[in-house]
């Protein structure tokens, strides 16, 4: 019995969301090796769903395996978050013009709803992780009537990788305000289907929260942070 007494009801699919959001989250360090036995304990959870979590962590790009010495943190490298935003601005471009053309009167009903859940939660203080979920929610809505569930699912990987970085990235209220501002701006530009505006707009929303979050790096330490 013993340790595995321990265990909780956690499915593996429970158990995958908590870990991944505790590595976007930074609960842990990057860099830092993750061991089995105090992740059981943390999680409550059997040795064989953890080694499964780990592995699809690891495949997914949250977690380094190391051979036969287990699992690592990756490290918040400069030239990896350069990368990131970089395809942050290709991929999320192309999925906004081609959700413009093609999104119809519920998607703008549900991104005005989004949006509204949004400011709210921008007004709400020491709310921080209900405003994370509001703001990928909305972020999720402008996007979704793209028509392609590879470019959808992509963006989402990449979301979650920069949000490592900016999660971890000291804070900085001038440029958090110009991004939540710009929340509404991209909502009036996708209801007249201003398709070139409102790329540019989000191209120029990505980059100043790409500069926000470089803080997360070693090299830039002494840069504020915190962004969209």
């Amino acid at each position: 019995m013993g340790a595995e007494a321990a265990t909780t009801n956690m499915t593996a699919s429970q158990l995958y969301a908590a870990l991944k959001r505790d590595l976007i989250d930074g609960r842990f360090t990057a860099g830092q090796k993750l061991a089995i036995t105090v992740l059981r304990q943390r999680y409550g959870v059997g040795l064989s769903p953890l080694r499964e979590t780990l592995n699809r962590l690891a495949a997914y790009g949250l977690l380094e395996q190391e051979n036969q010495r287990g699992f690592r943190v990756p490290a918040l490298k400069r030239a990896e978050l350069d990368d990131i935003a970089d395809l942050r601005r290709r991929l999320e471009g192309l999925a906004l013009a081609q959700a413009l053309q093609a999104g119809g009167d519920e998607w703008e009903a549900g991104l005005l709803a989004a949006f509204h859940r949004l400011k709210r939660a921008d007004e709400t203080p020491g709310q921080l992780e209900h405003w994370e979920q509001m703001h990928l929610q909305f972020h999720r809505h402008l996007l979704e009537p793209c028509g392609s569930a590879w470019l959808l699912r992509f963006i989402e990987q990449l979301h979650d990788q920069f949000d490592r970085y900016r999660r971890m990235a000291p804070a900085n209220d001038t440029i958090r305000e110009t991004l939540n501002l710009q929340h509404g701006q991209l909502v009036e530009l996708a209801m007249a289907r201003d398709v070139p505006a409102a790329r540019a707009l989000l191209e120029e929303h990505i980059r100043l929260s790409h500069e926000v979050a470089r803080g997360a790096c070693r090299e830039d330490r002494n840069s504020p942070g915190e962004g969209d």
